[in-house]
């Protein structure tokens, strides 16, 4: 099988940044469950709170800083080329989404780039029945890497409490 070509563009010096090799892990096991070429091209940006804020004001209206942003390409009508977009992930957020969420860093990166993928790929999360498709293709795509279901819910929180407040803003 080939893998995906993924530009890893690093904007912000940090620890635990993912590595290459995990970004075309991660985004081929995405694209295995679509009808995409298996060598399609996309960008994972890895960037600062400044430079993610400033996109997500510009491009969605909120004026903060957001863990993962998808960008998908549009082609031109009569070109065909293998680019799915960019995702644009904010490394601090994430950080601090990992530490309250009591998630390993690496597994909540790969959760980003999954999200994001399935985004730049047309899903979405806007109606409760695209939130739940999209959050079960999430978890199994994630389980094929042994990492836990990123939205399962706490002992002792509400049943739904945490859908809201751990569904990613991409």
């Amino acid at each position: 099988m080939s893998l995906p070509r993924v530009d890893r563009q690093v904007a912000i010096e940090a620890e635990g940044l993912p590595a290459q090799a995990d970004l075309e892990a991660w985004v081929a096991a995405v694209l295995s469950r679509h009808d995409v070429p298996a060598d399609s091209e996309l960008t994972v940006r890895l960037v600062d709170a400044a430079e993610s804020q400033a996109l997500n004001r510009d491009y969605r209206g909120k004026d903060r800083p957001t863990n993962v942003l998808s960008f998908p390409f549009e082609c031109p009508p009569g070109v065909a080329l293998p680019l799915l977009g960019d995702l644009v992930i904010c490394h601090p957020v994430v950080a601090r989404e990992a530490a309250e969420q009591d998630k390993s860093l690496a597994d909540h990166y790969a959760h980003m780039v999954v999200h994001g993928t399935l985004h730049l790929l047309g899903h979405d999360h806007l109606e409760d029945d695209e939130a739940e498709a999209m959050e079960q293709l999430e978890r199994e795509i994630l389980a094929e890497f042994g990492i836990a279901d990123p939205y399962r819910h706490d002992p002792g929180e509400a049943p739904g409490a945490d859908s809201e407040d751990k569904r990613t803003d991409a």
